[in-house]
């Protein structure tokens, strides 16, 4: 059920990463699969019991803990072992974060460029 890479706004970067998942008054620890300027794909956590287009804050650990991404996020899909997030909020340190984390993996300043306009439209 996942969007195809036609429909695709932003290019979603692989990324293995500690994340925390705030939803429902309760947190989960699990790890990122790959982000994008637009949202993220976690790995499902045991005991997940959230409903699609719930709320949620995920927090994604950077640098042993010294500095984070933070969103905050919309439950838009769930597969076997995976959930997929949509980015609704995010600050402006973290996005920062997230943008150079991009930049890095793209290697294409005009793309990031591009992706980042379409970010803030």
């Amino acid at each position: 059920m996942s969007q195809s890479p036609e429909k695709r706004q932003f290019h979603r970067i692989e990324f293995d990463a500690v994340c925390e998942l705030h939803c429902e008054e309760e947190v989960w620890q699990t790890e990122v699969l790959d982000i994008s300027l637009q949202g993220v794909l976690v790995r499902k956590p045991r005991g997940w019991s959230a409903q699609l287009n719930k709320p949620c804050e995920l927090v994604v650990h950077l640098d042993d803990h010294e500095r984070a991404i933070v969103m905050a996020v919309e439950l838009k899909h769930v597969e076997d072992d995976h959930l997929g997030f949509k980015c609704q909020y995010i600050d402006l340190d973290s996005v920062t974060h997230l943008k150079r984390l991009v930049e890095l993996n793209l290697g294409d300043p005009a793309m990031l460029e591009r992706e980042f306009a379409h970010m803030i439209e």
